[in-house]
């Protein structure tokens, strides 16, 4: 393999960022006063061959451009590639398969007399640029060039003025890469000797997996509380009927643990006169969101369009690099979509005021241009995410994208519009209403006065209580960006008044209602509720958590969630992560080994000094020094006190039927299983469910099928991929087979349909004549036709918003109806096998 080193450690910092070749081709802070150099070919470097293609178009003759395709050195697979003892010097090699990208570059630049190197204006583009500049283009000058949006006007600028590698942004990406190589390296190891081979740990995938693990735990913990409500259904002298909330009693805020305290009060307001104490109306604003920064993009797109990280962040980079739109050829649509800065351009300000003023008229256009502050903690390279012109609304480039493309891109449209939108507005009113037997008119007889006081002492009490309505009054920038209600609202954002806690409703509205106006009681509603637990976290929650903990960068995550799912640590069910028994184990035993590595506040820290890094403030070297010693420590303890989950047996009730020996439970490749103590004499094994702490067995279940290989009976057993059909006599004979789906066939060939998995564990639905019939569905189908297209099946889906329903797999048709609630979950049995 051929290899490169790095540059030296001790290079000097990176010259201005103005600077640019003289005419001599010395370094200087600006054009020279000379004569500018003339080059007859340039040869420019980019990462994609779709940006390539982009660029190309906004160049002119002398220029050739070329693709990457991503990095083109790393650190060998085989080995660490870091030299500890040497300061931390790595080894490059170049990348398996990319030897050939490398000889095309080599002979490219052959041919040119310069070389621009215009990867993305971040870390991993820096390191990508320098990378080139060693393997192509060491005899050639060879520059930097940076652009935040693919547009004829940025390239063209960036291009006049091109820049200085960046050696302090290079040396943050690669001690954020020298810094993993040494977590995942040196621990990994170990997890393999002590739970099972394959396992991986890294710095910041192992932080997000134990903040799964917590949130999971926290919900095992949970006690729930009970607690009680009482609201009143009232009407006025006018519609429409209203609910009203209780809140005080005598003035103190109420409390209604159980429903021995709460029947006698709905049973004492039954009797009690309804009065407007008071009215209050407001008006209140609610102001557009700042435009999207990456973590706010996959958040949004998660709640919004059920979009994973990943996927949000792969739409995103087409859309950066360029599509296909018809006779125009290939365009950028967006700008750069790895950013924290909410900072736009004046230019981008100017052209969405036109826009807004054009399309929906001044009464939405404030005064003065709407500026959002970007986080202390942010970089500020880049702008917000934005579309590159007005020029490309969506609905003009909707027949040239696909689906999802498109959703994603007018997501980001309407976001970038909706920030130079005036507030919306609501009317608020906040009716107080007393519960409470007016005051007796008491006799002026003093001894009949006292005992008039007696019996008015025994009165009822004073009942507050609160009703709350909202309407939209002019709609602002929800005309452009409409409210979705989150499932987890943002971190500070400010909820408003009369907001329904459960529902988000802002749309209930009130009769008119006057002070001292007596209201009808129509129905008063107890209701018993419980304190939940914390919510398991889903993909936008889990971006949050990592963002305000500091933890990865908002590039990362979409690697950072795709992984420990890759990796079978957790699991999503109904777009919730679940800790799997292997996430559990494995974050428990990192935990105890290297509780530095896996604190979020460390690893938040280390974000932080890969800034100062990046920002020439700190040496990337003693970054890594200051790591590696207490590491080094934490390694050796752990290689001799870690725990040896592979070898550990944990006893059980349960006895062998095969030779009457405890079976005990043990830890395989596939989780968590029982075995026989006898082992290897009796290799008896057996799936199991915990229940309430009790151990149960899950037997294979007989079925009427024999086996076509033997003619023994078929059972039905569970494996790490689900259940399946099975010989009975394994392992003689080793026959299986999917179970089908009752009463549903393949609508391509009338074969059976099972569910099977991906590599990645994501299940779905396929034939079971694959590889000839290639139908698959990620939806269950289930038996009988749309009454309205006469399609031979429908499929089982379910909304996260909506809950369960059936629906025709055909989108034109657009058929659905109601599906009863899914059963409560039940315990999922653990794999048996073998270590």
């Amino acid at each position: 393999m051929a290899s490169a080193k790095t540059a030296p450690k001790t290079a000097p910092k990176t010259a201005p960022k103005k600077a640019t070749l003289k005419a001599d081709g010395r370094k200087g802070k600006g054009p020279s006063s000379g004569a500018p150099k003339v080059f007859r070919n340039t040869l420019v470097v980019v990462e994609s061959p779709a940006k390539a293609k982009t660029i190309k178009k906004y160049l002119g003759s002398g220029y050739t451009v070329k693709a990457s395709v991503g990095h083109i050195l790393d650190l060998p697979k085989s080995k660490i590639g870091v030299d500890v003892e040497n300061g931390f010097e790595p080894v490059y090699e170049v990348i398996k398969g990319k030897q050939k990208v490398v000889t095309e570059l080599r002979a490219a630049a052959k041919n040119a007399d310069r070389v621009l190197l215009a990867t993305d204006p971040d870390r991993e583009g820096e390191a990508i640029a320098w990378h080139v500049k060693q393997q192509v283009a060491r005899r050639l000058p060879a520059q930097r060039v940076l652009f935040n949006e693919i547009t004829k006007k940025a390239i063209q600028e960036a291009i006049k003025n091109p820049l200085e590698l960046n050696r302090d942004m290079y040396d943050a990406q690669q001690a954020r890469r020298v810094l993993d190589r040494l977590v995942g390296y040196k621990i990994s190891p170990i997890l393999w000797k002590k739970v099972r081979r394959g396992l991986s740990a890294g710095r910041v995938q192992s932080v997000a997996v134990r903040l799964i693990v917590e949130r999971e735990n926290e919900i095992a913990a949970f006690v729930p509380v009970e607690y009680w409500s009482i609201e009143a259904d009232l009407k006025a002298a006018l519609p429409p009927q209203f609910r009203a909330k209780l809140i005080k009693l005598d003035g103190e805020k109420i409390e209604l643990p159980s429903r021995e305290v709460t029947q006698p009060l709905v049973d004492e307001l039954e009797k009690l006169p309804f009065t407007v104490q008071s009215v209050q109306k407001k008006e209140r604003r609610r102001n557009a969101p700042a435009p999207f920064i990456t973590s706010k993009l996959q958040q949004e797109a998660a709640n919004r369009l059920g979009f994973s990280a990943k996927k949000t962040m792969t739409l995103a980079q087409r859309l950066y690099e360029g599509v296909e739109l018809g006779d125009e050829g290939q365009v950028a649509l967006i700008t750069y979509m790895r950013t924290d800065s909410v900072r736009l351009s004046p230019d981008a300000i100017g052209a969405a005021r036109e826009y807004v003023a054009a399309k929906f008229g001044k009464d939405y256009l404030p005064p003065e241009p709407v500026q959002f502050k970007t986080k202390k903690s942010a970089q500020d390279a880049h702008e917000a995410i934005r579309p590159t012109s007005m020029e490309y609304e969506p609905s003009s480039v909707q027949k040239h994208l696909e689906r999802d493309i498109f959703r994603l891109y007018e997501l980001i449209w309407n976001r970038f519009i909706a920030c130079q939108m005036v507030p919306a507005v609501f009317d608020q009113t906040t009716a107080d209403i007393e519960a409470k037997r007016p005051a007796p008119d008491l006799p002026k007889h003093p001894a009949e006065r006292a005992a008039a006081l007696r019996v008015a002492s025994k009165e009822p009490r004073s009942f507050l209580f609160r009703a709350t309505g909202q309407t939209l009054k002019f709609p602002g920038y929800l005309a452009v960006y409409g409210a979705v209600v989150p499932e987890e609202p943002e971190a500070g954002a400010e909820k408003m008044e009369g907001e329904d806690e459960e529902k988000g409703d802002v749309a209930r509205q009130l009769p008119p209602l006057e002070e001292g106006q007596r209201l009808e009681l129509v129905q008063l509603i107890p209701e018993q509720h419980f304190t939940q637990p914390p919510p398991r976290f889903t993909e936008a929650s889990l971006v949050k958590e990592l963002e305000e903990k500091g933890i990865g960068r908002p590039s990362t995550y979409a690697s950072i969630l795709s992984t420990i799912q890759d990796k079978e640590y957790v699991e999503k069910k109904e777009n919730r992560f679940f800790p799997t028994d292997l996430g559990k184990i494995v974050n428990e035993l990192l935990v105890d080994a290297f509780p530095r590595i896996l604190d979020v506040e460390f690893t938040a820290h280390m974000e932080d000094e890969l800034d100062e890094v990046e920002e020439g403030k700190m040496q990337w070297v003693k970054v890594l020094e200051e790591f590696y010693g207490p590491f080094k420590k934490s390694l050796n303890a752990a290689e001799k006190t870690m725990r040896d989950v592979k070898r550990e047996e944990q006893p059980t009730d349960l006895i062998c039927e095969k030779c009457g020996s405890p079976m005990v439970i043990k830890w395989g490749r596939m989780g968590r299983f029982l075995a026989c103590s006898g082992y290897p004499d009796c290799k008896n094994t057996k799936d199991f469910v915990e229940k309430n702490g009790k151990i149960e067995v899950v037997e294979d279940i007989p079925t009427e099928e024999t086996c076509p290989t033997c003619g023994k009976p078929m059972v039905n057993k569970r494996g790490r991929f689900g259940r399946f059909l099975a010989c009975s006599d394994y392992p003689n004979c080793k026959t299986t087979r999917p179970i089908t789906l009752k009463d549903v066939v393949c609508p391509d060939d009338g074969g059976g349909l099972a569910e099977r998995r991906t590599r990645f564990g994501k299940s779905f639905y396929g034939c079971v004549n694959y590889p000839n019939c290639k139908f698959a569905a990620w939806d269950r189908p289930i038996p009988g036709p749309c009454p309205q297209c006469g399609k031979p099946y429908l499929l089982s889906k379910y909304s996260k918003r909506e809950g369960p329903y059936i629906a025709c797999p055909d989108k034109q048709c657009g058929y659905r109806r109601e599906a009863p609630e899914p059963g409560g979950e039940q315990a999922t049995p653990q794999s048996a096998a073998q270590s």
